[in-house]
Formats: C-alpha cells, structure tokens, sequence
C-alpha cells in the first residue's frame, strides 16, 4: 500500500484560547494531504487532468474521524496518507496525523473522481486505470 507523507506546522492562528488546535483543522489538513497524495504519486494536478480526461478532482462524499490527542501551536505534525479501499467509481483515504510516533488523528474521506459536463452536474466516473495503477 503506497503511503505518502504530508508535512504541517501548526500555527498560533491553528489553536483555541486554550492553545489547542480547533478540530476543523484536522479535516483541512487531511484535504490538502489527499490532493498531495496524488501529486505524489505522479498524477497530474486536476487542472491538467481536465484538459486531457475531464476529470476535476476527488469531491468529498463522506468523513470520519477519530481523535486521540490534542496538538498545539509549534508542533510539526505528519500527515500519512494512503488508499485504504478502491471501488467502482469511489475510493477510501485514511489519514493518519502523527507527531513524532503519537498517533494524534486518524481519519477516512470517501471521495471520487468527477467530471463535469457543460451545462450539466457532476457525475462520478469509474476509477481510472491509470490512477490506480500510480497510486497503489
């Protein structure tokens, strides 16, 4: 299972009054490692992907997660992230945020691949191939 690690610096701004990092960060975090995931294992980024397949990116259609324990302003934390489960036209990420060896968070994202034809909604459309193969 290919895993890809995505780096973040928890910021003052990040935290509560109490100097904890507000929980909503956490999903923001694993959004942008999701998106490196990819970038990381060679697929272009989506606005070159919908040039030459029409593909827009991995909209969110489901998340979970779990929290352990709380991270503060200067913590660098590490965002692991892997496909946990392939289907016909939706995928399963987890997400895994360390800092050091504590597991801090863990959380899955359901996503899938989407185009958008002119004039009409956004359609699910299988995996690609290509895709997988990259990314497994």
């Amino acid at each position: 299972m290919k895993t890809t690690i995505y780096d973040v610096k928890v910021m003052f701004g990040d935290c509560d009054p109490a100097g904890i990092v507000f929980f909503p960060n956490f999903s923001k975090w694993m959004d942008a490692s999701s998106l490196d995931f990819f970038m990381q294992c060679g697929i272009p980024p989506w606005r070159e992907l919908q040039k030459t397949t029409g593909i827009i990116g991995t909209p969110l259609l489901e998340i979970h997660t779990k929290f352990m324990r709380p991270a503060t302003y200067g913590d660098l934390l590490h965002v692991h992230t892997c496909i946990e489960t392939w289907n016909a036209k939706t995928f399963v990420q987890k997400h895994s945020v360390m800092k050091g060896d504590q597991l801090l968070c863990e959380g899955r994202e359901t996503r899938a691949f989407c185009i958008h034809p002119e004039g009409g909604r956004l359609q699910a459309i299988p995996v690609p191939d290509f895709i997988k193969e990259k990314c497994s």
